[in-house]
C-alpha cells in the first residue's frame, strides 16, 4: 500500500492536494491499470498546477507561499516584478522573508516598505499564518494609493488654512461692529465685512466649480461660437479690471471659428484664465484673448503684461491652491483653484494648457482644444 501525493499551492489558507494514486501491487494486470491511473493523475496534477500558477500570475501583486519550515512552495510572477531594480529588489525580499518569520510563528504582520527609486514607490507586504502548514505573504504597489493619500491630507489642510482665515476675520469684524457707535468707522467695518464674506463665497464657489469638472461624465458636446466664448471670458471680468485698470480685449480670432467641446466647461478655462491674468497685472496693464485654429482643433491664447512667473513655480502654478504670490492674491481675493480647474477642462477635453512668462513682463497661457475632443480617463 502506498499514496502519491502532489502539492498545488494553498487556496483560502488551505493546502490544496490530489490523491494520485492509492492501491497495491497484487497483478501484472493490475500493476498496468495502476500505473495507467498513476499517469494520468499525475497529468492531471500538473494540469491543475499549471492552472494554479497561471491564476497567481495574473493577479496584480505579489504572493509568495512557504511550509512549515519557510521554503517557499509558491512564487507568483509580479513578485520578482514588485523590485524595479536589484536594490530594491533585495529590500522588497527581505522585508517579505522578515514578515513570513513573524506569520510562521503564528503572528499576522504588515510593513510599508518606501523605494526611493526614482522614481519613488511604496510597497506594502503582508504576511499571515496558515496553520500548521505554513505561511502566505501578499506584496502591494500602493505607490498610487499613497501619492492620493497625500493629495487628500494637504488639500484637507489647504481649504482648513484657506477658510480659517476669511471667517476669522469676519468673527473679529462683527465683534467689533456690534461695540462700535461711529457711523464712519461703522461703514469701514461692513465695507470689510462684506469683502470677507465675498472671498469665502468665492472659495466655495470655486470648489464646487472644481468638484463638478472634476467628477464630471461625459461631456456635453455642442458646437461652440470661439469668439462668443472669447467674449463671454472677456466681459465676465470687466467689473474687476476697471476697478484694476487693466485693458482686456479680444486679439485675432478668425471670422465664424467654431469648435465642438463643452460649452460650460471651456467658458470656464477662460474665464479663470482671463481672472487670473487681471489680478496678476499692475494698473496700466493689458490682457489679451486670442483663438487661433489648426486641423485638429482651436489654441486659445490668453497673454498678459503683468509681473510674470518665477521659472522655479511654473511647473506648480496648475495645483490646487498653489499661488506664486500669497501677499498680492490675498488682496485680489484669488483663491489658487482657478488654474486647477484649467488644467482639469483641458484633460476632459484631451487638450492641453501650456504657459510661457518672464518675470516683470508678463505670461501667455495656450489652452489647446481638439474638436470633437476624445476626453481622457
Amino acid at each position: 500500500m502506498f499514496w502519491l501525493w502532489a502539492l498545488l499551492g494553498f487556496v483560502g489558507g488551505s493546502v490544496v492536494t490530489v490523491l494520485a494514486m492509492r492501491g497495491s501491487a497484487s497483478s501484472p494486470t493490475v500493476d498496468s491499470t495502476l500505473g495507467d491511473e498513476r499517469a494520468s493523475a499525475e497529468i492531471a496534477v500538473q494540469a491543475r498546477a499549471d492552472r494554479l500558477q497561471a491564476a497567481l500570475d495574473a493577479m496584480p501583486y505579489g504572493v509568495v507561499v512557504t511550509d512549515h519550515d519557510g521554503n517557499v512552495l509558491v512564487r507568483n510572477q509580479a513578485t520578482a516584478e514588485v523590485g524595479a531594480d536589484a536594490h530594491n529588489e533585495v529590500l522588497v525580499q527581505a522585508a517579505v522573508q522578515y514578515n513570513l518569520r513573524s506569520a510562521l510563528r503564528g503572528e499576522a504582520r504588515s510593513q510599508t516598505v518606501e523605494l526611493y527609486g526614482p522614481p519613488r514607490r511604496v510597497v506594502v507586504v503582508h504576511a499571515k499564518p496558515l496553520g500548521p502548514d505554513g505561511a502566505m505573504a501578499t506584496i502591494e504597489d500602493v505607490t498610487e494609493r499613497s501619492r492620493l493619500d497625500a493629495v487628500r491630507t494637504d488639500f484637507v489642510a489647504n481649504i482648513s488654512h484657506e477658510l480659517k482665515t476669511p471667517i476669522g476675520a469676519l468673527a473679529v469684524l462683527a465683534e467689533t461692529l456690534i461695540e462700535e457707535t461711529d457711523p464712519t468707522v461703522i461703514s469701514r467695518l461692513a465695507d470689510k465685512t462684506v469683502n470677507e464674506a465675498h472671498r469665502v463665497a468665492k472659495i466655495i464657489d470655486d470648489l464646487l466649480e472644481l468638484s463638478r469638472i472634476e467628477l464630471s461624465g461625459d461631456l456635453i458636446v455642442s458646437e461652440c461660437d470661439v469668439a462668443s466664448l472669447v467674449l463671454e471670458a472677456t466681459s465676465r471680468n470687466g467689473y474687476v479690471a476697471r476697478q484694476n485698470q487693466v485693458v482686456v480685449s479680444a486679439g485675432e480670432i478668425p471670422a465664424g471659428l467654431k469648435v465642438h467641446a463643452d460649452h460650460a466647461q471651456i467658458a470656464s478655462a477662460l474665464g479663470n484664465l482671463v481672472d487670473n491674468a487681471v489680478k496678476y497685472t499692475d494698473v496700466g496693464g493689458t490682457v489679451t484673448v486670442a483663438a487661433l485654429p489648426d486641423q485638429l482643433g482651436v489654441t486659445f491664447m490668453v497673454a498678459d503684461t503683468g509681473i510674470g512667473i518665477p521659472t522655479r513655480d511654473l511647473d506648480r502654478i496648475f495645483e490646487r491652491f498653489y499661488r506664486v504670490d500669497r501677499a498680492r492674491s490675498r488682496g485680489t481675493g484669488g483663491t489658487g483653484l482657478g488654474l486647477s480647474i484649467v488644467r482639469h477642462v483641458a484633460n476632459n477635453h484631451g487638450g492641453t494648457i501650456t504657459v510661457s512668462s518672464h518675470e516683470g513682463e508678463g505670461s501667455t497661457f495656450r489652452l489647446y482644444i481638439p474638436d470633437r475632443p476624445v476626453p481622457v480617463s
